[in-house]
This record gives C-alpha cells, structure tokens and sequence, in this order.
C-alpha cells in the first residue's frame, strides 16, 4: 500500500452557494490558499477536539495492531471545524492512500463503482456531504460497506444480467453538517461516529499561533487571542481572519500582529467581539426596532433586510441561535434579551414584548 503523500493539498469539493462573508463557516475557493499548508497531518498536531482524538488515536492504533481496516468512521459538525483535516489524519496515521469526493459529484451507480474498484486494500475513500448521495448509490453503497461488494445489474428485461464484484476492505469516512438528514440505513453501518464541537477561544489562539508560524507572521499571544475570541469558535473563520489581519498589522504595528493591530484590523471588518459581522447586526436590528423583537414570519423578516429566505435560516440563524441572540418560535423568529444587550438597547418589558407574546 503506498502511503498518503503528505505534499498532495487536500481540497474541499465544492463551494457554497451563499455570499462569501468574512465570518462565513463555509468553504470558499480562497480558503485553499490558506488551508492548505497549515491543515495539520498528524493526530498529535491536530489542536482542539481532545474526546475526538483520544477515541479515534483507540480506534486507529487497534486497526494497526490487526492489521485490519479501520471501521467506518462517520463525522458531523458544523463546518469549518476540521472535518476534511481529520479524514486526511485517520489515512495518514493508517498509512495508506487518501481518495476525496463529493456527495453531489457521486451522481450515478457507475460513477461510485469506479471509484471504489479503483481502492487499494485499506485505502480511506472521503466523502464530504454525505448526506447528499442520491439514493440510487446510497443503495449500493450498503453492500460494499457491509461486506465490501458491489452488486451491479447491467441491461433492462431478459438482456439484464446481475454481476457481483468484490472489494477490497476500504475504510469510508464521510462528513456531514446535517447529520438527521442521513438515511438511518446509511447511519447505522457507521462503526464509529464522532461528532466535532465548536472551539474554546483558548484553543482557536493555539491554531491561529500555529498557523501564523507556519506563515511566516509575527503575532503576539494577545493578538491571537483577540481573532480567535472573534471566529465564532471556527478554526477556518480564524486562519481567514488572520490572514486579513495580517494586511492591517503591516500598516499599522510593522507587520507583527498585536491585540490593538488585530483589534484595529477587525473593528474595520466590522467583525465584534462575538464574531457578528454588520450582516448579522442588520438582522438583529431590523426584528427589534421593526417588529418589537419578534415573533416575525422568516419570509417577512427576508423581505425587510433584502435578503433570501433560505439565506437567513442557512447563514445567519445558526450562530445567532447558538450564542442565545435568536429563537425560533411556532409564530417566528424573535430576538432574546442578549440580542438587545448586545446592540445597546433596552428589552421592552412587560407581557406583551418580543418572545413572551406568545403565552397571552
């Protein structure tokens, strides 16, 4: 087996369709020019998600031992979190060949076929979105999980003929954001499932320290922190935000990044201290002093800051709901009474106000 080439980039397979905002989790083209060299290639590298690693640093080293393939390992979180970088670990620390794909790219029976004849004993096949198979190669997908076969039926009526192909044991990694979307057959032929949290500040200033070494930057301790306390507990939204920091450090403090530099450089962001971007304000904005904070319909509330429904529920409610801004109700949306702290306003109070109108 030939072992995972250390200089080959990992790539992310597609981009997200929404727009392309600095405190976006999402993988966006630029992200590869940054990403790349600093994705870490061993589990001892790899900062954060220390129940992740302990599990996985088990489960790998028993395979080894074996000398068997490891089982099928199932990762979900929100993006941004080291998904890709983790599958990239689990084939480098088995030593064998890493093969990358897609859930949308995998479009026909044939197109998963080849790909899988194509695997050396042992080899991890990644697949990114797996939610997102169709189901014509999520069914035979089973079998070849299971017991590493594929079972293809060529032709239509008496010229149809059923070939049964052997695999050799692979390993499937798949990552997912949405996890409850996934087939319970699919789900449950996972072996191990390992789910990725959101960083502690302290730990985002470990990567963005580590990445600003690998780069080349110089950066304070109090620098690091002041991006990782803004990167909405991401390491992609870190290594993005230390890269546009680091044009501003140049400027301001002669290219080293200090708190006041990564302060002045985020401020012209327009990124806060929570990692909420002029975006998320604007939404925020618009519930309380348009509709009383809520309960407001989503597509009157889309309709009101000119944006897409489907962007608001995708983009911009899962940080807002996260940090405790934003609920969703049977009637709407309605912004909590952190939301008006943060913004600088008084909650109205009584009865009648924001969320607790639903109980009059």
């Amino acid at each position: 087996m030939e072992p995972l080439n250390q200089n080959s980039p990992i790539t992310e397979p597609e981009e997200t369709d929404f727009e392309n905002r600095v405190v976006a989790p999402d993988y966006s083209p630029e992200d590869a020019e940054v990403e790349n060299p600093l994705r870490p290639r061993r589990l001892a590298d790899y900062i954060g998600q220390e129940k992740v690693k302990a599990n996985l640093s088990v489960f790998i080293e028993a395979a080894k031992q074996r000398k068997e393939s490891l089982d099928h390992v199932l990762l979900y979180g929100p993006p941004g979190l080291g998904k890709t970088t983790l599958a990239g670990i689990i084939a480098y620390e088995l030593g064998v060949n890493f093969r990358v794909t897609s859930g949308p790219a995998v479009e026909k029976p044939g197109d998963l076929a080849a790909i899988l004849t194509n695997l050396n004993p042992g080899d991890v096949l990644f697949i990114d979105e797996v939610h997102r198979l169709p189901r014509s190669v999520e069914e035979i997908m089973y079998p070849a999980m299971e017991d590493f076969a594929l079972d293809i039926i060529t032709g239509k009526g008496e010229m149809a003929a059923s070939y049964h192909l052997p695999l050799p044991k692979f390993t499937l990694v798949g990552a997912t954001t949405r996890a409850g979307q996934l087939s319970a057959p699919l789900r449950d032929r996972f072996g191990v499932v390992l789910r990725l949290e959101l960083y502690s500040p302290e730990e985002l200033a470990r990567i963005v320290t580590r990445s600003a070494g690998i780069l080349g930057i110089p950066i304070e301790p109090d620098g690091a922190l002041e991006i990782a306390s803004r990167s909405r507990g991401t390491p992609r939204i870190a290594n993005r935000l230390l890269k546009r920091v680091r044009d501003f450090a140049q400027v301001v403090s002669n290219g080293s990044i200090t708190r006041e530099a990564a302060k002045i450089g985020l401020d012209k962001l327009e990124i806060d201290g929570l990692g909420l971007d002029a975006n998320d304000r604007r939404l925020l904005t618009a519930l309380i002093r348009f509709y009383n904070g809520g309960p407001v319909g989503l597509e009157t509330l889309a309709a009101a800051i000119g944006e897409e429904a489907v962007t608001i529920e995708d983009v911009y409610e899962p940080y807002l709901m996260q940090i405790g801004f934003l609920s969703r109700t049977p009637r709407g949306r309605c912004a909590t009474a952190a939301a008006y702290g943060h913004l600088g306003l008084k909650p109205p109070a009584g009865p009648d106000s924001g969320q607790q109108s639903l109980f009059r």
